[in-house]
């Protein structure tokens, strides 16, 4: 099938125009009010597999999005399956639903739900800031350290389609720009410094994992396909659900006796078991991600975390946004301006219990994971070493000491 060129769509009204197009064949309405479709999900395996035919969708998104070179790169309908599997994985606008998909058939196929309501509705009520910040930036190209690192990862999985691909470095310049009659020359110099810093292309995680409140391991994620966090190996027959992204994976070691109490290692062992799926975190240029796939429940804190007094919830197979970066830049902007405390840029995950829970500390809560991206440290720890040189008895510089440790956040703590 030769694909029309034209101005490069995001996954949903692709996809969406696909299945309206006819074109492809098994690729349909699930029903009448056209909430669901379906997606023929043929394994290259199949003796009865036919690449132009079962392979025909997935190479369509691959050519859409400029990864292809017909005639130059040679096919591979197993890469182009699982770029499209990944964007509809991390996408907020769809959901697989398990119950009615048919993979184990002659023909298999995946139904998928539109995502509307609630979902939605948090989303946009996140995101007024960052469009009115962004129409105020000329869209340029991107920086030539992003586009050498996208080369480098050509394996890797798209960002969600739903991020506006805005350069973060563009943001902060425009953030700049609105303090120069408002701020002083430290205050200017702390957020140029830090502009420098930080562009779209810096995805990384520090990402803590604790049990009872003690470190039990520590790692920096580096790929922009995100992390898996999840007990043991990926078990046989859940490539259906991952695909073969190159994420990161950090496993939940087993609890050490000897630094705690046999009944709490009995009890992390137990919840463990439940984890085995685990949960897929990503940061991109908007925010940082989360999906959960494991049985266990999961509960987290954070910026955009609508509770702080009570549990908050991830549901399964739902992508959720944890921190805005939109929102992280306006609050360091009223920090610069004297009108708040450094911006929060720490979230919490807890296994298996609820949280936030007022009535018992995070130290005795079995199993919970920190993560904060790198930028966000970056941009703090730069601003207080300004503050520092320039201002060492200014308001912000105390705010930073006292509201924040910004090297690394406090760990078990109430």
């Amino acid at each position: 099938m030769k694909m029309q060129e034209g101005p490069r769509t995001h996954l949903k009204e692709w996809l969406l125009a696909q299945v309206e197009s006819g074109a492809y064949e098994g690729l349909c309405w699930e029903d009448r009010d056209k909430t669901m479709f379906r997606i023929p999900w043929k394994h290259a395996s199949k003796k009865d597999y036919k690449q132009t035919d079962d392979a025909a969708l997935f190479k369509a998104w691959t050519l859409h999005k400029g990864k292809h070179r017909e005639g130059r790169d040679k096919d591979n309908p197993t890469l182009w399956k699982t770029r499209l599997r990944c964007a509809l994985n991390k996408s907020t606008d769809f959901q697989v639903v398990h119950e009615l998909s048919q993979l184990d058939s002659s023909e298999p196929y995946k139904v998928y739900r539109i995502q509307r309501g609630d979902a939605k509705a948090c989303r946009a009520e996140s995101t007024p800031t960052k469009n009115h910040l962004i129409s105020q930036v000329k869209t340029s190209p991107r920086s030539p350290d992003f586009q050498d690192k996208q080369e480098s990862f050509q394996a890797y999985d798209e960002e969600p389609e739903e991020v506006q691909r805005q350069p973060r470095d563009l943001m902060m310049k425009q953030k700049y720009s609105e303090l120069t009659e408002k701020t002083s020359h430290s205050q200017h110099s702390a957020l140029m410094a830090c502009t420098a810093l930080n562009t779209i292309s810096d995805f990384r995680m520090q990402v803590t994992l604790l049990y009872q409140g003690q470190s039990v391991a520590k790692c920096t994620t580096k790929s922009p396909d995100g992390c898996f966090i999840l007990q043991g190996r990926v078990p046989l027959g859940s490539e259906r659900i991952y695909g073969r992204c190159t994420t990161e994976r950090l496993n939940f070691p087993s609890p050490n006796r000897k630094h705690m109490p046999s009944c709490t290692v009995d009890a992390i062992t137990r919840l463990l078991c439940h984890l085995e799926s685990g949960v897929l975190l990503w940061a991109a240029p908007d925010g940082v991600f989360i999906k959960r796939f494991c049985q266990g429940r999961v509960y987290w804190s954070g910026p955009l975390a609508p509770h702080t007094d009570k549990p908050n919830k991830l549901e399964r197979e739902k992508t959720f946004k944890l921190l805005d970066t939109s929102t992280f830049l306006n609050d360091l902007q009223s920090c610069l301006q004297g009108k708040g405390a450094p911006p929060n840029c720490t979230i919490e995950l807890c296994f298996g219990e609820e949280y936030p829970d007022p009535t018992i500390p995070k130290t005795k809560k079995l199993v919970m994971v920190q993560v904060v991206p790198a930028f966000a440290v970056e941009l703090l720890q730069k601003l207080r070493l300004e503050e520092m040189k320039e201002k060492p008895d200014s308001s912000v510089t105390s705010q930073v000491k006292e509201g924040q440790n910004v090297n690394h956040p406090a760990v078990g703590t109430t």
